[in-house]
């Protein structure tokens, strides 16, 4: 196998023009099945270059040589399916619809077969020529895992070859069974069946599609009208579809919805089908040997999935990663403080030597570097401890478990199991939980996912819940204290995942209702985690993703603060104007209209607002922070603050909009401003009429 490598330039295109073969084959998969090993071992090519057209998304193309041929190797990004939910879903999909490789390799994972067989039956209804790679085969021999590749062949009916991607084992046999594909007639393979429902009004469909859809194939494009998917409009030429085709479709679709075949229902139906269809083939092809590793798997599982432990434990192993995480973070959290708040004094003691006007050091020293070292100081530290903690719990094989204990009571809301680990995510940082949401299949159920994620507090909350508990729920007793913040933080914790369940209860049966889709819930093997791998990961995909889009918005709102805190009518701050035209509202929900004003102010991140409010208390006109919580109860109970007011202000940080980059990171995985701003209303609804309950009943106590 002769091997070289060559790169793309900046775009999905210009893959086209700087590199030239016989052939064009696209490289598919799920994510972390050793696709890019396999591309890398193909091509000699060790990163990834440009983004495709109009996207974030990076790309990478090599050549490799086999047989006197060259083949363009173009890996698409690592995808779940081709149902266009995310960058990464459009980029792949939109390769195979729009530049028609000659062949398309999809890599899968031997030790979850039935998986990746799901992305495997989308391809192959829109590719005719799919070559299947199953890739890891050392992994699953350890695991007494085997593989029929010949009844995985016949069953699918393209061919299907084994590798071990790392040692280069197969693949040269992966390019010759290639070449016989390329080089062999078409030969109808298998289509997934779609009921008694679908598939008569979908083959009238496909009929009059024929040789109407250029090179997609007529029967996807169906599907994908049936389903209501606004893509198979962008990808076929509305001047070949037969005229009398929209009338067809729409008395189709009318009868469909006379049985409850909603387009939304179709959707789902659509991937449940897919997911039998895969773990069907699985099942007839895939065959397991118990070894030690399962015999140690099962008697873990027998105690972290049972019914009796499984919750428990799972929330016991959810406080020591909070305490780790907070206890960890405040010392290196106070020495970033100090240094980036010097490096700030630095800079005004250089601006005013430099003789610069007073409003330019408050604005873009005081205002906006002030807030972004504030973010920055507070946000990164217990990031960079909770996202290594979270993903090495990932990597070592709980965090599935921890999905299958609480599946039961998400699919009783109309949810899909799989929410649970996205939840569990947003307690690290909401807009990481939002991102999550990907892993689920069904489009109305990851909308209520991505809906009800800042529904759990993230890192960002706990400071100011943790010092409210601190300050105003104490005996004295340094044990009882302590045993007592603890178990309040807890409840609020479980307040949040309860009102999760509430309100996802809420919007499946009325804003997005429908059936709870099925899914296999696959319990992967427990294995040691690849420590190093986990820190790069969680750090730079999660902290420094998370912590830039965060910056991006406090960096404009801390100068919006300075200016409200700087600017003075009739011998008031704008700040205080703001603060007491507030109060009133404020008041009804057992607030003032400091404390609402700082989470209004506080929108770039939560960590802030609790600064806010004393920069409001004592009139300062920057950013400021009391370290002494005996001060800063002073403060506050001297502000007119009760117990009343320190629960209503805790709910209210438990249950108001999610930060900006929790809710731009919405409208990115949406594409919609709609649900963007329902993502803030959602929250901040269940806080109000919470807080509402509260202070009307202490006003009657």
């Amino acid at each position: 196998m002769g091997l070289t490598a060559e790169s793309t330039g900046l775009g999905m295109m210009q893959e086209n023009e700087n590199l030239h073969g016989d052939y064009r084959i696209a490289l598919a998969g799920n994510p972390n099945v050793g696709k890019s090993t396999v591309f890398n071992a193909l091509t000699g090519l060790h990163q990834h270059t440009g983004n495709w057209a109009g996207k974030t998304v990076t790309n990478a193309a090599g050549i490799a040589e086999y047989g006197g041929k060259r083949y363009v190797l173009v890996d698409l990004p690592g995808t779940y399916s081709l149902r266009a939910n995310s960058a990464e879903e459009e980029a792949a999909r939109d390769y195979l619809c729009q530049e028609q490789p000659d062949a398309v390799i999809v890599v899968c994972d031997a030790c979850c077969l039935e998986r990746n067989l799901n992305l495997v039956l989308q391809v192959m209804e829109l590719s005719e020529k799919v070559l299947v790679c199953v890739n890891l085969l050392d992994e699953a021999e350890k695991r007494g895992i085997s593989v029929d590749f010949e009844h995985l062949e016949n069953l699918l009916g393209v061919p299907v070859i084994g590798v071990t991607a790392r040692s280069e084992e197969g693949l040269d046999d992966m390019l010759e069974r290639l070449q016989n594909l390329l080089d062999a007639e078409q030969t109808p393979h298998f289509q997934p069946d779609y009921g008694e429902q679908l598939e008569p009004q979908l083959r009238i469909l496909t009929d009059l599609l024929q040789d109407c859809t250029g090179t997609i194939p007529p029967r996807w494009a169906a599907l994908r009208f049936l389903e209501g998917e606004p893509c198979v409009t962008q990808l076929i030429s509305p001047e070949g579809i037969p005229p009398c085709f929209p009338e067809h479709l729409g008395e189709i679709q009318r009868q469909l919805k006379e049985c409850g075949m909603t387009e939304q229902r179709i959707q789902d139906h659509l991937i449940e089908q897919l997911v039998h269809e895969a773990e069907h083939i699985a099942g007839k092809s895939v065959s397991r040997e118990t070894t030690e590793a399962d015999a140690r798997d099962r008697k873990l599982d027998r105690i972290l999935t049972s019914r009796k432990f499984g919750i428990p434990l799972m929330l016991l192993l959810l406080a020591l990663i909070l305490w780790l995480t907070m206890a960890g973070a405040n010392y290196p959290s106070a020495l970033l403080s100090e240094f980036l708040f010097s490096l700030g004094d630095a800079a005004s003691r250089r601006l005013s030597e430099w003789g610069a006007p007073a409003w330019v050091d408050g604005l873009f020293i005081q205002g906006m570097y002030r807030t972004l070292a504030w973010v920055v100081s507070v946000m990164l530290p217990p990031m960079a401890i909770f996202f290594p903690l979270f993903t090495l719990l990932e990597d070592a094989g709980y965090l599935p478990r921890a999905a299958f204990n609480l599946d039961h009571r998400f699919r009783k809301c109309g949810a899909c199991g799989k929410q649970a680990l996205t939840m569990c995510m947003g307690f690290g940082c909401n807009a990481a939980g939002v991102t999550g949401c990907r892993i689920i299949d069904s489009p109305r159920e990851r909308l209520i996912a991505i809906l009800t994620n800042s529904l759990v507090p993230c890192n960002g909350r706990f400071p100011m819940l943790i010092s409210l508990i601190t300050m105003f729920f104490v005996t004295g007793i340094a044990i009882l204290d302590s045993l007592l913040s603890t178990l309040i933080l807890l409840l609020l914790i479980l307040c949040g995942v309860g009102m999760t369940f509430l309100l996802s209860t809420i919007l499946s049966r009325t804003l997005l209702k429908g059936m709870p889709s099925s899914f296999t819930l696959e319990l992967p093997p427990y294995r040691k985690p690849q420590i190093g791998r986990v820190l790069v990961r969680s750090v730079l995909d999660r902290t420094i993703f998370v912590l830039g889009r965060a910056c991006i918005v406090a960096a404009p709102t801390g100068m919006l603060i300075w200016l409200l805190a700087n600017c003075n009518v009739e011998n008031q701050t704008l700040l205080h104007h703001l603060s007491t035209f507030l109060d009133p509202f404020a008041q009804r929900f057992g607030m003032d209209g400091t404390i609402l004003l700082g989470f209004l102010l506080g929108f770039p991140a939560n960590e802030i607002v609790i600064p806010i409010i004393i920069m409001t208390y004592l009139s300062e006109g920057s950013l400021t922070e009391i370290t002494e919580l005996s001060t800063l109860h002073s403060l506050f109970v001297e502000n007119g603050w009760t117990l009343t007011t320190a629960i209503c202000t805790m709910l209210f940080s438990l249950f108001h909009f999610p930060c900006s980059t929790t809710v731009l990171t919405v409208y990115k995985e949406t594409k919609s401003l709609k649900w963007a701003l329902f993502s803030m209303l959602l929250p901040t609804a269940a806080g109000l009429c919470l807080c509402f309950a509260v202070n009307l009943i202490a006003g009657i106590v």
